[in-house]
């Protein structure tokens, strides 16, 4: 204000009027003050706000980044890495040294009760290094090699030396397959003085009738699609290898007949699985042809495995993943079903309904959850190495009791294997509730849901800890899917399930397929198949029984060389 401004009017109204300019004045600035503070606060909460966004939105991309990483070296890891689930031990809480004393000193006292009563199992011989013996039957072909009268000299005298042994080695050598006509020549009769009455010698029945193969060369095409996966077509240069042109419409016709002419069979094997105390089942997808869409769709292929009593493997087809296919396949069952957590099967487990119409309990597989805890070490590997040491530890606790019955194995379950199932849960409950999304979410949702079927197996000596004995059945299919690609029709998915059954179950029990297969397909022809007691001799552990020269040794070999593999890995870890 200028010094003008200072000096007062002595006018009262000039002075009033003054004072009331000078009030408005200073109220407008006041209120501008006012609006001027209210925007400050208002953009100031707006910046906060969009802080807060910011910072959410870049947690969000760097979780989304974490998880997108993780799922890439998951892949990274199935394309390029091991199989094998493996945590370096040094990484899990295993057992106390405590622990270990006092199961080993309980184990070392079972066994030496087993062998008071004399129902130790006598161990297995040691076995030697080097290159196996071939087998004494197979035929053999003796080549001589001598010297020449020339080479027989002695060097030193000039003497002919004198035969004083032999050095004698062995060569394997392969010729391939031979294809053979067989004639069967049906003599007719008649009689010469009335030149009537004309008989003719009965032709035992054929696996076609009147078709052109034999039993061993339907048991051969069946064997070679599914058992060692070769594709139809690839059956059709075999044979033009061995001069004979077979053309695969023609194979596929074989194939239909033989699996049309086993039905009866695999029927009788389906009711015997039925029966059994529990069952373990999984599946896998497979294209199937749809000609009205023109293209293909995906079908599934279930496998069902049945207990010690009943040891087949039976596979069903069915040409979508809904829970209609595993409900007609075990509807009458009741007893155990150890599966994964497919929502399908809810409806055929007790009391998913609230009532007891099922009839059968459920049984998790804790290597599916172990999967699930092992894909989440990267992200979050403190709680993921805690909860593979539980699981690590239930396992050492089911390969101790491998040598136990049924009864004891139970009762040792009870004793060992709950108490840390209970300190497993403990642990699970204390844990914050993780991100659903995250692996690790993934894997403490899926066992908090399934935790009553993970514990069942504890109730019984006969239930398994896992369910891979039919992830290893439904193997089978997979090796096969890379190589024929597609079933062509749902009807062609039936006659597979079938021939897929009789090779699986041949090899479940250790019986050489091929020989099995051309058995079969000699005497089913005959047999009245409408009486289960004629076909089950048939079945393949009751056909080894009386054929035990053709018992398959190959999985013996198999399973006494992992122990001496495991080792040399271990070694080469160190």
């Amino acid at each position: 204000m200028s010094t003008d401004a200072i000096i007062l009017p002595d006018d009262p109204a000039q002075l009033k009027a003054l004072v009331l300019r000078e009030r408005e004045r200073y109220e407008d600035i006041a209120a501008r003050h006012e609006q001027f503070t209210g925007e400050h606060a208002r953009f100031t909460a707006q910046h906060e706000q969009l802080v807060a966004e910011y910072e959410s939105t870049v947690q969000s991309k760097q979780r989304t980044i974490q998880q997108m990483e993780a799922t890439i070296m998951l892949l990274m890891r199935r394309l390029q890495g091991h199989k094998q689930e493996r945590v370096d031990p040094d990484q899990l809480m295993l057992f106390e040294p405590k622990e270990l004393e006092e199961l080993a000193e309980e184990l070392r006292a079972d066994k030496a009760g087993e062998t008071a009563t004399g129902t130790q199992t006598t161990t297995s011989p040691r076995r030697g290094h080097g290159r196996r013996r071939l087998p004494k039957d197979l035929p053999r072909e003796r080549k001589l090699y001598e010297l020449s009268p020339q080479e027989r000299a002695c060097p030193c005298c000039g003497e002919v030396r004198q035969e004083i042994g032999s050095e004698t080695s062995e060569q394997l050598e392969y010729e391939p397959a031979v294809l053979k006509v067989i004639e069967h020549v049906r003599v007719k009769y008649a009689c010469r003085h009335c030149q009537e009455h004309v008989a003719i010698a009965a032709k035992p029945p054929q696996p076609i009738q009147k078709g052109l193969p034999g039993p061993g060369l339907m048991a051969q095409v069946v064997l070679g699609k599914y058992g060692d996966h070769v594709p139809l077509y690839r059956h059709e240069d075999i044979f033009a290898r061995h001069g004979v042109v077979l053309r695969r419409s023609t194979l596929c016709g074989w194939i239909a007949a033989a699996a049309d002419l086993a039905e009866p069979l695999y029927e009788r094997m389906k009711q015997r699985v039925l029966s059994s105390f529990v069952i373990h089942t999984d599946d896998t997808s497979v294209k199937l042809l749809d000609f009205t869409l023109h293209q293909a769709r995906t079908a599934r292929f279930w496998a069902y495995i049945g207990d010690a009593r009943n040891p087949y493997s039976v596979y069903d087809f069915t040409d979508s993943r809904s829970r209609d296919g595993p409900q007609k396949f075990l509807q009458g069952f009741s007893g155990y079903l150890q599966a994964d957590a497919y929502g399908g099967y809810d409806g055929i487990y007790l009391g998913s309904r609230g009532d007891s119409r099922g009839g059968v309990l459920e049984v998790a597989c804790w290597a599916h959850c172990r999967r699930y805890w092992w894909q989440a070490r990267d992200t979050a590997s403190q709680s993921a190495h805690q909860a593979l040491s539980f699981i690590t530890r239930l396992y050492q606790l089911e390969h101790e009791f491998a040598g136990l019955d049924d009864a004891a194995r139970g009762d040792a379950r009870q004793k060992h294997s709950l108490p840390i199932l209970n300190d497993f849960r403990t642990w699970l409950d204390q844990q914050p509730a993780p991100l659903p999304k995250s692996f690790l979410g993934k894997a403490w949702t899926y066992t908090l849901n399934q935790w009553t079927a993970l514990n069942r197996y504890c109730e019984d000596g006969r239930l398994t800890i896992d369910n891979n004995i039919s992830e290893r059945t439904v193997k089978i299919v997979a090796m096969g899917r890379k190589n024929w690609l597609f079933v062509a029709s749902k009807n062609g998915g039936r006659r597979a399930a079938i021939l897929f059954s009789l090779v699986a179950s041949c090899k479940a029990n250790q019986v050489e397929p091929w020989a099995y297969l051309r058995d079969l397909f000699t005497h089913l022809p005959d047999l009245d198949t409408s009486d289960p007691a004629t076909l089950d001799p048939l079945l393949p552990d009751a056909w080894l029984t009386a054929n035990p020269t053709h018992r398959w040794h190959i999985d013996d070999l198999r399973r006494r060389s992992r122990p001496t593999r495991t080792r040399h890995r271990r070694r080469k870890a160190r």
